[in-house]
């Protein structure tokens, strides 16, 4: 069977609205680990993550993600800020199809910020548009999923504002989690909107 493509990185791009520049890159370890080790123990994250591993377990996990081709790890900085980490994967090759009617050209998200000085103002929505846009460059992407953790109503908000709609609440090895969709059209939507100024 023919493996989905995947978005090329790094990207940068200018958001008119906070007036910040945006930029995806690929995670290294070299680079990212002590980083990202950093934030997996966070008081925020820690509850949807449960990364909050030793170093050498958590290097472990990190090695063995960055080895799967079926997802792209990423950093989302904002004025050359790391701040943010994105995970982009291929349903087809993911646990996660075994739970819908999936599509081939079916993608998903996850993401957390990092950076507790960040949080809760509002960088989140260009960063998720910005990937989102970038995902859909792929032809036969029509539609992101995403499962965030059923308790953490922040993101599930998030999502939603970005033209995320609930699918149903699945239970997953590691989570009960509330399955989201969005369709390329309804994105597109989100998309002008915020690009108009009226999100």
């Amino acid at each position: 069977m023919m493996v989905l493509a995947q978005s090329d990185y790094p990207i940068t791009v200018w958001d008119t609205n906070t007036k910040k520049e945006i930029t995806f890159r690929y995670v290294t370890y070299e680079q990212d680990f002590d980083r990202l080790h950093s934030w997996m123990h966070q008081d925020h994250v820690i509850p949807f993550w449960s990364l909050d591993k030793p170093r050498a377990e958590y290097a472990s996990h990190l090695k063995r993600f960055l080895a799967n081709k079926h997802q792209q790890l990423l950093i989302g900085e904002i004025d050359g800020q790391a701040m943010s980490y994105w995970e982009s994967y291929i349903v087809s090759q993911d646990l996660i199809r075994h739970y819908y009617d999936y599509e081939k050209g079916d993608q998903g998200i996850h993401l957390l910020i990092g950076e507790p000085n960040y949080l809760g103002k509002g960088f989140i929505y260009p960063l998720m548009l910005t990937l989102m846009k970038r995902m859909f460059e792929v032809t036969e992407t029509k539609r992101i999923m995403a499962e965030p953790d059923i308790r953490n109503e922040k993101m599930i908000y998030v999502f939603e504002k970005c033209g995320f709609q609930q699918l149903k609440t699945v239970d997953l090895p590691d989570k009960t989690a509330m399955l989201l969709y969005c369709q390329q059209e309804v994105f597109q939507s989100r998309w002008n909107a915020w690009i108009q100024g009226e999100f």
